[in-house]
């Protein structure tokens, strides 16, 4: 949590009381239902919290934009998101039942209002979004056939509306099988001196690049 504040200074009171809750609340559904490593999970705030909010250093969401979260497991990078902007409305998707359920249980523990979650997988989805986010989900050319024309197309953040992708390790390939659309990569470790933000990034990918 000191982690959180070192690099969140502006967080508000009630912020800092949300993300306190998450260590014991994971703790306790991790027990039933294993959405994070049971060795990782005292590592949840550097690991999971603060790699979902490497987002919040690209970009702050004005209020009113729409995110969805594909595959976001037990809710990464959605919850710590919807923490960080209230003002803004997530969208949490896994294909994964039991997954979803863990995400219902904290989004309603932390009051979270801008939250809504389905048991669904993305294809099937029928709304547009502002942004899409997701947490190295499977390989890009696969993400961008699943969330294309899934976008809205007036944009109104300081980035075009499009995809913010945490991703890591070797990813040649995949950015070949892209050419020539324009990427945007942002390593990490330019935000976070923790050694296991080496070798991340972030990719983002605006919608209007054939996505």
């Amino acid at each position: 949590m000191e982690r959180i504040l070192h690099y969140f200074p502006e967080i508000t009171a009630q912020q800092q009381q949300q993300f306190e809750k998450l260590l014991p609340l994971y703790t306790q559904w991790n027990e039933r239902i294993n959405v994070i490593s049971r060795k990782d999970i005292q590592n949840l705030y550097s690991h999971h919290v603060l790699h979902s909010l490497c987002i919040a250093k690209l970009i702050s969401f004005e209020a009113g934009t729409s995110v969805l979260d594909v595959g976001t497991g037990g809710g990464f990078p959605g919850i710590p998101l919807a923490i960080m902007f209230p003002d803004v409305t997530f969208h949490l998707v896994d294909s994964v039942g039991k997954k979803i359920k863990v995400v219902e249980a904290v989004a309603n523990e932390l009051n979270l209002n801008n939250v809504s979650y389905a048991h669904a997988r993305v294809e099937e989805l029928k709304s547009n979004y502002d942004f899409i986010v997701s947490r190295a989900l499977t390989s890009l050319p696969v993400l961008q056939q699943w969330i294309k024309n899934k976008f809205h197309k007036k944009s109104f953040n300081s980035l075009k509306n499009g995809l913010i992708y945490l991703k890591g390790g070797e990813m040649s390939e995949e950015l070949a099988a892209l050419y020539p659309q324009k990427i945007n990569i942002y390593s990490l470790d330019m935000w976070f001196t923790e050694t296991f933000f080496n070798e991340k990034c972030i990719i983002y990918l605006p919608a209007n690049e054939k996505v």
